[in-house]
């Protein structure tokens, strides 16, 4: 017969707790393995990235590299301003350009264009001017000159732009050759003569505060003459040699002139002073006496 000991109470519970800790550093293993696994992924993600970014930057700039279109080492190309580099709003710029052929082969200048740029970034435009269609052959060991002219915009006034001026030219294999023959910032100056919006406003509107001025000055004049009495002018007798009488009868005309003479007689009577009637009827009376 055989007799089993079993352990007694505490010892159980350790036993227990020791299985337990196992438990747990086993399972906290497995999650730093997990852990683990997951910040390599993240990485080689990154990495990954990282590398098709590079290689998309490398691939714009060789992109960029072979498009960019440069000038030949055979051709020489100058530049002359007529009137200096002043560049006035609303007014005509004009420049020569020449175009020096140093190479054993033709040439062929194509167009010549200009344009204004954002001074800060020269990929925007602010103002784009036509081409110059050229087409002429330049052979080897000549020279020729081209003019052009073009006119900023009144509202660029005053502020700095980026003046980009460009020759398109192919040599006789079809090689195409750009020069930027003039590629500066430059500022336009606002137009000082002539006459602007601004100014003609100015004068129509100053001769019509004069005009109103004068038609004012009119007026008030006018009234004063109004609020003056007339003065009165006196008539004098008036003849009537030059009034037509030839429908009143004759008639009539005659008793109008007896009694106009009539009318003049007594006129004269009722003027004499008193010492003339009395000596006017001694007279009658003497010679009645007589």
């Amino acid at each position: 017969m055989c007799l089993v000991s079993r352990p007694s109470g505490p010892e159980v519970s350790a036993q227990d707790l020791t299985e337990d800790e196992e438990a747990e550093a086993v399972d906290e293993d497995v999650v730093d393995d997990v852990t683990a696994e997951d910040e390599d992924d993240e990485a080689e993600v990154e990495d990954d990235e990282n590398a098709e970014l590079t290689e998309e930057k490398e691939d714009e700039e060789e992109e960029a590299l072979v498009g960019e279109v440069k000038a030949s080492p055979n051709a020489d190309t100058t530049i002359l301003f007529v009137k200096g580099e002043d560049f006035p709003a609303n007014n005509i710029v004009k420049f020569l350009l020449g175009f020096s052929n140093k190479g054993s082969e033709n040439f062929v200048v194509e167009s010549l264009d200009a344009s204004f740029r954002y001074p800060q970034d020269y990929q925007f435009y602010i103002q784009n001017f036509t081409a110059l269609q050229l087409g002429i052959v330049v052979p080897s060991g000549r020279q020729a000159t081209f003019e052009y002219s073009f006119i900023p915009a009144e509202p660029m006034g005053g502020r700095p732009f980026g003046l980009v001026i460009n020759l398109n030219y192919k040599d006789g294999n079809g090689n195409i050759f750009q020069d930027a023959v003039f590629n500066q910032t430059v500022t336009i100056t606002e137009r000082e003569d002539g006459l602007d919006g601004e100014t003609i406003f100015m004068y129509v509107f100053l001769s019509g505060l004069g005009l109103l001025v004068v038609v004012g000055l009119h007026q008030l004049m006018e009234s004063r003459k109004r609020r003056r009495p007339a003065p009165k002018v006196e008539m004098g007798t008036s003849s009537h040699n030059d009034v037509d009488l030839s429908w009143i009868p004759q008639e009539t005309l005659n008793q109008i002139s007896t009694f106009s003479d009539e009318t003049t007689e007594n006129h004269k009577r009722s003027t004499l002073s008193p010492h003339t009637e009395s000596f006017t009827h001694s007279s009658l009376f003497l010679r009645s006496v007589s």
